[in-house]
Order: structure tokens, then sequence, then C-alpha cells
């Protein structure tokens, strides 16, 4: 996949750390009486996908709305690429918004626009002077990167399959040549060849692009696949955070119940079956050559 020329920069922020994408610190969110998070800490490295993990109603898509500015938080800070996002003016949050690009649960495209024009809307709102024509071929190239076909752009979402809605998402994702991807349970609803195949994609885009994934998902095998690092949310924060063979050395009661339960012990014998496989192939190329 050839790296896409990128888009005129209007404003970065000062990184204060080249390393880090992301800085959340002391987090708190809560509704009513109800806090989700307290004293929530987390760093995202430049560079990774980080994939993040936790049991139902412990705030994996508030902790990911904190960060791009949908939801307050109530405390803490919330930095990215060196700049604070909360309280921040709306011009300045503007100029590092436009270094992301995200894929919400189900794709959330709007569903009176076709594919192209869900792609042209970012684009519209950062770049008004863009000709219709440029705004044509940069959905088109887009759309490609996704992995859908050229004849999806024309298409309304309710002629999509779901699998074909999320790439269409992704593609508005990838509007603005982002430097950081946020994905929201990406692989939910697809079967298990779509899920592998849209890893592999995010995997591709990744190593290509130079993206930060922020990845929240419940899928183990897109863990094992792609994951650089997880982040394990319990207890109203961040309770680990590491590779996966770091994480199962823990002793959480949850992290032990989602990673050696029945789907994790899975998850890892699939892992274990295509790492051999994979070896035998390349044993078996030495040996022809060598014979």
């Amino acid at each position: 996949m050839a790296k896409a020329a990128k888009l005129p920069d209007p404003d970065e922020g000062d990184d204060e750390s080249p390393r880090i994408a992301i800085h959340v610190k002391d987090l708190k969110n809560a509704f009513g009486d109800q806090v989700i998070h307290e004293g929530l800490d987390l760093e995202v490295y430049r560079g990774e996908i980080i994939g993040v993990v936790g049991g139902s109603g412990t705030g994996k898509s508030v902790l990911m709305r904190s960060i791009i500015g949908l939801q307050t938080p109530m405390e803490g800070e919330v930095t990215v690429f060196g700049t604070s996002m909360i309280g921040r003016e709306e011009t300045e949050a503007k100029a590092v918004r436009r270094r992301w690009g995200v894929l919400f649960q189900n794709g959330a495209l709007f569903s009176t626009l076709t594919v192209a024009e869900n792609v042209e809307v970012p684009l519209r709102e950062y770049y008004p002077r863009l000709s219709e024509k440029l705004l044509d071929e940069i959905a088109a190239y887009k759309i490609g990167m996704s992995g859908l076909p050229a004849n999806a752009g024309p298409k309304f979402p309710s002629e999509l399959s779901g699998g074909m809605r999320k790439r269409a998402g992704l593609a508005r994702a990838l509007a603005l040549d982002p430097d950081l991807l946020f994905l929201d349970e990406p692989t939910a609803g697809l079967d298990p060849i779509g899920a592998a195949a849209f890893d592999d994609l995010i995997k591709e885009l990744q190593d290509t692009l130079g993206l930060t994934v922020f990845l929240i998902t419940h899928d183990l095998d897109t863990l094992y696949a792609i994951c650089d690092r997880v982040a394990v949310l319990a207890d109203r924060k961040v309770i680990a955070v590491g590779t996966i063979p770091e994480i199962l050395a823990l002793d959480h009661p949850w992290i032990q119940e989602y990673f050696n339960g029945p789907r994790g012990r899975a998850a890892t014998a699939a892992i274990e079956r295509a790492e051999a496989k994979a070896g035998n192939g390349i044993d078996q190329g030495e040996g022809e050559r060598g014979a």
C-alpha cells in the first residue's frame, strides 16, 4: 500500500514528550451518583496499537469520549500530542482534533449521505476551499484504502453489509490523514473471517502510515493478533497496562477470568497453531533450498 500524501497541517501542538501520544491523569467521570472512573491514569505511546478492554460498565467508550472531547470529565487532565484538551479554546482544540480520526461502533454514518459524501464530511469542515473534483478524488482514495470496492462510493449506508459499513466508517476516519486513530469495537458483529480481515487491514494501515491506534475491543483474537499493549479497565481505573504476557502474569480475578476463560484459551491455542504453521512453512522452505 502506497503512503498517502499528507494534507496541509493548519497547526500542531507543542509536543511535551515525543513518545507520548495520549496522556490521561487522575480522570474522574460520573453520571449522577454513579462513578465510572476515578483516579484513572493512562499513557499511549506513539506508533503503537493499544487495546482497551474491561467488563461491561467499566467505561471504555466513556474514556474514549473523554479523550476526544465528547464527554467532559469531572476531574483530571487529558493531553493529546502535548496539548491539554480540557477547557481548550475551540480553535486550539480543533487544530488537534484534525490529527485524529474516529470509527464509532457500527460506523455511525450519516444515513442520508452516500459513502463518498460521508468521507467528505470532515474534509469539507477542515478544508472548505477544496474543489468538488479534489474532494471526490480524496474520497475515492480513502474508500480504496479501507478495502471497499470503487462502486461503494455512490451507495448509501443502508445498501451496505455490516462489515462494509465499518469499512466506510474507517474511510471517513482516515479522511484527514490522521496521526491517531480511535476504534470503538471495530470487529463487533463480524464473522471470524471478516474480523480477521479487518484486523489485518488495521495493522497494515498502522505499519504503512505510522498510525497510533486506540482500540476498544472485547475480541481476544484482535488483542493477540495486532495489539502491542493492552490496557485493562476495572475498579474505576486502568488497573494494568502491558503486553499480553505481562497482563497474564497478574492475579486480578477479572484478568484471569477474561484471558484464561474458554475464549481466552481458544484464542491462545489459535495463535499457537498459527505460529507453529508459520514455523513449519519456514522450515520446509529452508529444507527445499538445501536439497
